[in-house]
């Protein structure tokens, strides 16, 4: 009679001999095969570990979970990762700790200010606004695409709490400057690491840098588990805060399925509660359940595995366009990265010039009708969108900058799934466009 072992054996080589059928007659067809942006990469180990996962049927937060964050936290050099159901979730959750009573004098409260750009992805900016705080917006750099670092200290008022930053396509925004300014004036500093894992600056990993820091596992992401995010820290007082904002705002700070870690379960003193209230229900923050399940972490688990193996592949497709691409430079403008920095890129943007005899619409409608995907850079000028219409900010100086990325740029993938065939016939497809 099989034991439980072999039959979990049995059903995994099932899954790989399905996947091997699924997977062996694909091949790149010129015109009709769409050259995407990006995509999910996986094999057979993703959904072997997945599987594995629902034969155990721990459907919350459980031993894959655990794993995942370990993993993670020790690939980017962090002590602390706690894994969310999304990117967007983990700035949500970054910001909101940042409001925590338990900060004492350093918590940020209704009509503080938080200096961000304009030119991204909205959930870089909405929690700030969600939690009653006031965006300033400043401009971009050309070419690099990141908050113009030079520009922070003019926006600095003594509203100012926090700097919230992403590293825009993967490319590091100047960390250093950033981090200076930081420290000077005692604002915390939140990387926003969701298009950026895998990229460095100075030597170390993008998402370390920071108070706090986040990632997205969205599949168009450099790893994926469907949805999914985190929030990365080397601050044990801040992976308190986001432990208990991300669990429904909980002082207890138990693993799911385990009880009294606290030693004194039932002989806390808080609020006004009766002494000896139950601490797993006691909640000391107002918060959110915003937990990843471990069937996600379970993929996550094994995308982390080939994470250097993707970076290598993002690195070579990038340097690959861009030397295909080179000889268009009179009319687009490539791009480059930051001083000190080894970009995981995250996508390969263009900006066309305002000299170029055709508009970044003809240039993308062309593109995508011969089956190449193309995108913006996100939200544009997140200040003309009608989100934002009714939304208090301020702007520092100008976002002419901003607005030259809105109407000019787009970008096309590097992501791993783009092979050297592609490449070859989207250069080509640009050639013909151009030439």
């Amino acid at each position: 009679m099989k034991n439980e072992a072999d039959l979990k054996l049995e059903i995994f080589e099932k899954v790989r001999a399905l996947y091997e059928l699924r997977t062996s007659e694909t091949r790149f067809i010129p015109g009709r095969t769409r050259v995407n942006y990006a995509g999910r990469v996986f094999d057979e180990q993703e959904i072997i570990r997945l599987v594995g996962a629902s034969l155990d049927f721990w459907l919350t937060a459980g031993p894959c979970a655990e794993r995942f964050e370990a993993d993670l936290a020790t690939f980017i050099g962090v002590k602390h990762c706690l894994l969310t159901n999304s990117g967007s979730s983990a700035n949500l959750l970054a910001i909101a700790a940042l409001m925590s009573p338990e900060l004492g004098k350093r918590r940020l409260k209704p009509g503080d200010e938080v200096i961000t750009t304009a030119c991204g992805f909205p959930t870089t900016v909405n929690p700030i606004i969600q939690n009653g705080l006031i965006p300033v917006f400043v401009d971009v750099d050309i070419g690099g695409y990141n908050i113009q670092a030079n520009k922070i200290e003019e926006g600095l008022t003594s509203r100012t709490k926090a700097i919230f930053v992403p590293h825009t396509l993967g490319n590091p925004a100047d960390i250093e400057q950033i981090s200076e300014l930081s420290r000077d004036h005692e604002v915390w500093f939140v990387e926003d690491n969701c298009d950026a894992l895998g990229s460095k600056y100075d030597g170390g990993y993008t998402g370390s840098f920071g108070d706090l820091a986040t990632c997205s596992f969205y599949p168009a992401h450099h790893i994926t588990t469907g949805e999914g995010g985190a929030v990365l820290t080397d601050d044990s007082a801040l992976r308190k805060i986001v432990l208990s904002m991300r669990d429904w705002g909980r002082s207890c700070w138990c693993k799911p399925g385990y009880d009294n870690t606290c030693r004194k379960r039932f002989d806390w003193q808080l609020g006004t509660l009766p002494r000896g209230y139950d601490h797993k229900y006691i909640y000391s923050h107002v918060g959110y359940n915003l937990k990843m399940t471990d069937l996600q972490a379970a993929i996550g688990i094994e995308q982390l595995k080939k994470l250097p193996f993707f970076i290598q592949k993002r690195k070579h497709n990038f340097e690959e366009f861009k030397k295909r691409l080179q000889k268009f430079h009179r009319y687009l403008l490539l791009p480059r990265a930051t001083r000190k920095s080894d970009p995981s890129w995250f996508g390969f943007p263009l900006l066309v010039k305002t000299n170029a005899p055709f508009t970044r619409d003809e240039a993308v409608a062309y593109l995508e009708s011969h089956n190449i995907a193309t995108r913006m850079l996100f939200g544009g000028n997140l200040t003309r969108q009608p989100a934002y219409k009714d939304v208090p900010y301020r702007v520092v100086d100008s976002l002419l900058n901003t607005d030259l990325v809105m109407n000019n740029l787009f970008w096309i993938g590097v992501y791993p799934g783009i092979n050297s065939e592609m490449i070859r016939y989207v250069s080509e497809k640009f050639s013909e466009f151009v030439c």
